[in-house]
């Protein structure tokens, strides 16, 4: 019997011991990564705070996984200190307890850190946008602060916050412009909005950066920024991204809309100027960037139109996505030769057509002319697809071009 129980004592663990006990490790490895990381972006990496919180939590998981997995290691090293053994099981519990202690204060911290209003903006993004409805026509919106910043520079501008008058009744369509800024999966997304007898008005989810502040993608991920929406003319928040920076922009027409669907989604970014206007949010590279919230938003406007898909967190990749649930036509030339993605890259991407445009150009004669001319160029050569009579017709249509974009 006492032979038995001896071999059994020897088998060898078998590979699900090792997946398991190697899970249970990397998940400690994570946690703690997480909570350094939270450290350096809300305390600053130089932080005597931050340096001395470090060591705290690298040398309970090190003890902590010694003990556990290296446990004649563990014993070698307290024999050597202090000329006692230790119990593996005992220690392990204390360790592991202390350490879910600390990561649990750390994660209490992360969420009462709390978004203000009050910073100091860089001057971009120094306003927000608000808004009064006409009190006999409800369709009537005055925005304060739609921005129209001449921009010289990529850091160079003179500023202008201006109040602008439109109609929603006169809401004509949406194009969606992708700026790529980091390769080709990642891609600042923005709407503007067109109307039937005026220029468009863009709407964009940024970083409410301070100044001094830049941009990690990480820090996006640990409260380090407030979300801010920005109303601006497309001479503005478009002509920084594609001749000031250099980015590379494209400009995309969404079909088969109806205006009901236009104008709800209009109203969703004016309920989304409100609620960060009574409170502020934080951005979140995940769950909460300039992409997925428009997503989110466009989702409750038409439903299942808008399937969930992977590409709503890859942002680079949302015109492939909008081509292939047809809500970019495959066929927009009406019974022309029908446009592949490529062909809609091509004809979409707006550097080559605004290359060397004025945005100084007879702004002390009439402002609005730059901004029209600006709207106009970067729409040249791409078709602008009419609004749709009903939802069986854009519902039909939305399905019919999916299925010409899979051919």
């Amino acid at each position: 019997m006492s032979n038995n129980t001896s071999d059994n004592a020897r088998q060898p663990k078998n590979w699900r011991h090792y997946v398991v006990h190697f899970l249970i490790a990397l998940t400690l490895i994570l946690s703690a990564l997480w909570l350094l990381m939270l450290l350096g972006y809300q305390l600053g990496a130089y932080s005597p705070v931050t340096w001395i919180a470090t060591i705290v939590i690298v040398g309970l998981l090190a003890s902590l996984l010694t003990v556990k997995y290296r446990p004649k290691l563990a014993n070698r090293i307290i024999d050597k200190t202090i000329n006692k053994t230790i119990n593996q099981k005992t220690t392990s519990k204390w360790l592991t307890g202390i350490y879910m202690a600390v990561w649990v204060v750390g994660l209490g911290w992360f969420f009462s850190i709390e978004p203000k209003q009050n910073r100091d903006w860089m001057p971009e993004v120094s306003q927000r946008v608000s808004y009064e409805r006409d009190a006999t026509n409800p369709d009537l919106i005055t925005f304060t602060n739609v921005r129209n910043f001449d921009w010289h520079t990529d850091e160079d501008a003179t500023d202008h916050w201006e109040t602008r008058t439109i109609d929603m009744s006169k809401l004509s369509g949406i194009d969606v412009s992708n700026s790529y800024w980091m390769g080709p999966l990642i891609a600042h997304t923005l709407v503007s909005f067109r109307f039937e007898d005026e220029r468009p008005l863009a709407f964009s989810f940024e970083i409410r950066k301070e100044n001094g502040e830049s941009f990690s993608a990480l820090a996006g991920f640990f409260r380090r920024y407030e979300l801010s929406l920005i109303a601006a003319e497309e001479r503005d928040i478009i002509y920084t991204r594609s001749n000031a920076r250099g980015e590379q922009v494209y400009l995309l027409p969404v079909s088969h809309l109806q205006q009901s669907e236009v104008k709800s989604l209009f109203e969703s970014y004016l309920t989304a100027a409100d609620e960060l206007n009574a409170k502020p949010a934080w951005y979140n590279t995940l769950t909460s960037n300039c992409t997925n919230i428009i997503f989110y938003m466009a989702r409750i406007v038409s439903g299942e139109r808008l399937p969930w898909d992977y590409r709503i967190w890859v942002s680079g990749w949302l015109p492939n996505y909008l081509y292939d649930v047809g809500m970019l036509d495959a066929n927009p030339e009406n019974g022309g030769q029908p446009w592949s993605m490529d062909m809609w890259y091509e004809r979409a991407h707006i550097n080559p057509k605004v290359r060397g445009f004025d945005n100084q150009a007879n702004l002390d004669l009439d402002a609005s002319a730059n901004s029209n001319e600006f709207s106009a160029q970067i729409r040249q050569g791409i078709p602008i697809p009419p609004l749709a009579d009903s939802q069986t017709e854009a519902d039909a249509e939305a399905k019919s071009a999916a299925q010409a974009s899979s051919d």
